[in-house]
């Protein structure tokens, strides 16, 4: 994708004259005849540089960069002016200016101070990205750990589609790591020193699920005090990761695949179509060809996101997994919480191995932590891990059918706090059972808030 330009000068032919350099050179130009026009524009689009003329009427050149930096307005400025002295272009440069040209200019002299600048872009994104990732580094549970062969395809796929900008729909039960596999995806490839913007359909209320993905201008609705990039915005460049597509409202599939088709948005209140370069990587849980037959589903839609599917295989099909993960997270606790020398019995592993993980790897991460919290240290023996499991309201063993509610109750030592959660457990598990995994849907079958059932999904393993 071009890079954008908006020239910013009063002299039309000026303008025209370096509009018509800069697009020789391959350059998306577009053009103000002063600061405040360039400061309308800029509320609304996104340019990689802003060529700005010193003196102007209106607005000029100064405070229009002063407007830019007091907004947060991104882009790179390079002031030009044939009234230029050496204090003006230290002011400039204080003021956040990358450079500044004299008038008149010879087309290579502008040419090159944006490849300088090109150049100085690149490098601070590189440096960011590389600070991201060291920050990553530092947190071994967000990466995609895997021993089991189950998972061998899955990813030998994944590595030759990272470069590409093809969409891909990764299923899988929730819990299994749908996205660590977008983040692979993303940071592996060629986008990775771009924008990854993730985001969670289900969790977002559907009345401003629109807002949220497309932005809005100022005055859309009631609340829009201000123009606001939607989330397909920012990840421009980069990639956006759509989780839990399957529930994404009707009406929203309609205009998602309307992007997909143009690679064009329009925010909420706009008249004006934006082009957004993104790479899509949606996720779900669900079964999208039984939503399609439902009519719950376009199924134009459902064939624009199938390019590439990457299936993540549960927790209970990748035996090898439960070991080696559980040793993994109980090692990355032990050093996040400051404990040492824990470790998994052979009679303690043998557990792990036989549940059935309904909260796949982000259940049996959980677990560890609160194996690393609860347990005296040393060896973490099956008893501990049973008493662990207990204290957290689990029985270490296949919950009840969905069919019928089975609370484990000692008589010895009744514990309502536990009964109360187990329960909560099973309900949430039949409500999803029921409603086909909608969550929005089974929050209201329980009578809870949306947001609510998605806390106590997470906190149970669901």
């Amino acid at each position: 994708m071009a890079d954008r330009i908006l020239v910013v000068d009063d002299e039309a032919s000026l303008r025209d004259a370096v509009g018509r350099i800069l697009a020789a050179e391959g350059y998306e130009v577009r053009e103000a005849e002063d600061g405040r026009a360039a400061l309308r524009i800029l509320e609304g689009e996104r340019f990689d540089f802003i060529l700005c003329d010193l003196r102007m009427p209106v607005m000029g050149g100064l405070e229009l960069l002063r407007e830019i930096t007091a907004k947060g307005i991104p882009g790179t400025v390079i002031m030009m002016s044939a009234f230029g002295t050496v204090d003006t272009a230290v002011e400039a440069m204080k003021l956040g200016a990358y450079d500044y040209v004299s008038k008149p200019f010879m087309s290579e002299e502008i040419l090159l101070t944006l490849r300088k600048a090109s150049e100085r872009e690149r490098l601070r994104t590189e440096n960011e990205f590389l600070r991201k990732e060291i920050e990553k580094a530092a947190r071994p549970e967000e990466e995609l750990l895997y021993a089991d062969g189950a998972m061998d395809e899955m990813v030998r796929t994944a590595e030759k589609v990272k470069d590409y900008d093809a969409t891909v729909l990764i299923t899988g039960e929730s819990g299994t790591g749908k996205e660590l596999v977008a983040r692979r995806l993303h940071f592996g490839g060629r986008r990775r020193g771009q924008p990854f913007v993730a985001i969670n359909c289900g969790a977002i209320p559907e009345n401003l699920l629109e807002s949220e993905l497309f932005g809005y201008r100022k005055g859309a609705f009631t609340e829009a005090k201000k123009d606001r990039a939607g989330l397909i915005e920012e990840a421009n460049r980069g990639t956006l990761f759509l989780d839990e597509i399957g529930e994404l409202p009707l009406p929203l599939q309609t205009k998602l695949l309307r992007f997909l088709q143009d690679g064009e948005i329009r925010r909420l209140g706009d008249t004006e179509t934006r082009r957004v370069d993104v790479r899509l990587v949606a996720a779900t849980a669900r079964d999208l060809e039984k939503e399609v037959s439902g009519g719950r589903f376009r199924e134009d839609l459902f064939y624009r996101l199938n390019v590439i599917r990457l299936h993540v295989p549960p927790l209970r099909e990748r035996p090898a997994d439960i070991p080696f993960l559980s040793r993994h997270f109980l090692a990355h606790y032990c050093a996040k919480h400051g404990k040492s020398g824990m470790r998994l019995t052979e009679e303690a592993l043998a557990v792990l191995g036989s549940h059935a993980w309904r909260g796949n790897v982000r259940e049996l991460k959980n677990l560890m932590e609160r194996c690393t919290l609860l347990a005296a240290g040393g060896d973490l023996t099956k008893e501990e891990l049973m008493s662990v499991w207990k204290h957290a309201g689990e029985s270490g063993q296949e919950t009840a059918p969905s069919h019928g509610i089975r609370i484990p109750v000692s008589a010895e030592r009744p514990d309502l706090k536990s009964a109360v959660r187990e329960l909560e457990r099973q309900l949430i598990r039949m409500a999803l059972e029921r409603t086909g995994g909608s969550r929005p849907k089974a929050a209201e079958l329980l009578g809870i808030s949306h947001p609510a059932l998605l806390y106590k999904a997470k906190e149970y393993g669901i």
